[in-house]
């Protein structure tokens, strides 16, 4: 199976961005599934089930959320209606929507889906390491599932290395998001999960995390609340991550970054 996860959505630049390339890139690369993160394409905060819908049209099979799952209300009452959209599994018992959500391919491939939150310098979760145990507990990889992916939304690299660490050889793909920065550790663990930290930001990276630059950094050196952060208008990047897997095992055979437009170095995979 050939999948590809895209970082956090910025802004309408960013989600501009990927409507207009994903059409493309599903094709030119062969893709089966497509993940992306979405907890920050509208206005930079939050969902709406209009841009959701949007990105489902273009031809994501998954959008996950995170700590700004929330953030637009109209989500609250659409979520538990559109399952293809999950918030992270470990919010607690009764939170509108699913953390998870198994996709059936059109050759009839089935595909698990789990978005997680971290709780190290976030908001306060239930566990997420007992939250995804407890749904890989209803799935097995290679048996019930051809491939499982796993969205880790977190700030601390040491919690997202745990994981990936924690689920290898249970799942295809651990990948985190929410720092909004690609980083360059993507590999293969021993037990043949594909593993990359962080699979950075669709969005305008002449920016403070996709945010004005401006604003950002009079924060910082006022040290005071000032204007509220928009997301950046500049010219966006798309990044992310291509997994292919086996169908035998549904661990990954090889991995390789997705980035295209704007200010980082353009790069495909070659397979």
């Amino acid at each position: 199976m050939r999948i590809l996860f895209l970082g956090d959505i910025v802004g309408r630049v960013g989600r501009e961005a990927v409507i207009s390339r994903l059409p493309t890139l599903r094709r030119d690369l062969a893709l089966d599934l497509v993940v992306v993160n979405g907890e920050n394409a509208s206005h930079g905060f939050g969902l709406s089930p209009a841009i959701g819908r949007d990105l489902l049209e273009a031809g994501a099979d998954v959008i996950t959320l995170g700590n700004h799952s929330w953030d637009r209300r109209d989500l609250i009452g659409h979520i538990g209606s559109e399952p293809r959209i999950i918030r992270p599994a470990n919010y607690p018992p009764g939170t509108p929507g699913q953390g998870s959500v198994v996709v059936e391919l059109v050759d009839g491939r089935k595909a698990l889906v789990v978005s997680i939150m971290g709780r190290q310098f976030m908001d306060a979760m239930d566990d997420p390491f007992r939250s995804v145990t407890e749904i890989l507990s209803r799935h097995r990889l290679g048996v019930t599932m051809h491939a499982a992916v796993v969205d880790v939304h977190a700030e601390a690299t040491s919690e997202k290395w745990a994981m990936g660490h924690f689920l290898d050889g249970r799942v295809s793909l651990v990948i985190g998001t929410h720092t909004h920065t690609p980083t360059a550790d993507h590999r293969i663990l021993s037990g043949g999960t594909a593993f990359q930290t962080d699979a950075g930001m669709c969005g305008d990276y002449d920016s403070v995390i996709g945010m004005g630059k401006e604003a950002a950094i009079a924060r910082f050196v006022r040290k005071m609340p000032g204007d509220r952060l928009q997301p950046a208008e500049g010219e966006a990047s798309i990044a992310g991550m291509m997994v292919e897997t086996d169908d035998a095992t549904g661990l990954a055979r090889r991995m390789a970054p997705v980035r295209q437009g704007g200010h980082l170095v353009p790069t495909l995979p070659d397979f």
